[in-house]
């Protein structure tokens, strides 16, 4: 009798907050510090939380392609991801709720591998179908603009 995959399980961080900006959040059995900048309050000693959802981005983007690409048979080899985004700022301020913080998402990924061009368009296609944060961020209504490429 084949085993039935979970297709839903429960995801959790617990958080200890020692200050008005530093949060040490704890997931298994790794802790990340996630503060502001000295010059807003904080110690600097982490990502800030918009910082943090960034870098998950990428992270995500990463582990899932290379997923889609073993599922297409391509070698995109190392990846260099770039993540820069348009952040309305209002929200944070407390100046007027905003719906879309993160306004633009350009991503940029660069394949060192032997995927053609072609390939690599392909492997893109399927992480925006795949990949949850890109999920996250296209329906709270945020701008991905993507462009996948081979190094030089």
């Amino acid at each position: 009798m084949a085993v039935k995959m979970k297709t839903t399980v429960t995801l959790s961080v617990d958080a200890d907050c020692p200050s008005h900006s530093l949060s040490q959040v704890a997931t298994r059995d790794l802790v990340q510090n996630i503060d502001e900048p000295i010059e807003r309050g904080g110690t600097n000693t982490g990502f800030t939380p918009t910082d943090t959802a960034l870098s998950a981005l990428a992270g995500c983007t990463n582990v899932i392609a290379h997923k889609c690409a073993a599922k297409l048979g391509v070698d995109i080899g190392h990846l260099k991801i770039s993540v820069k985004c348009s952040f309305n700022r209002l929200g944070v301020t407390l100046s007027e709720e905003i719906d879309r913080p993160f306004e633009v998402i350009d991503l940029q990924v660069v394949s060192d591998g032997s995927a053609s061009q072609s390939q690599l368009e392909q492997v893109a296609n399927d992480v925006a179908k795949y990949c949850p944060l890109a999920k996250l961020f296209r329906q709270a209504g945020t701008e991905i603009k993507e462009e996948w490429k081979k190094s030089i």
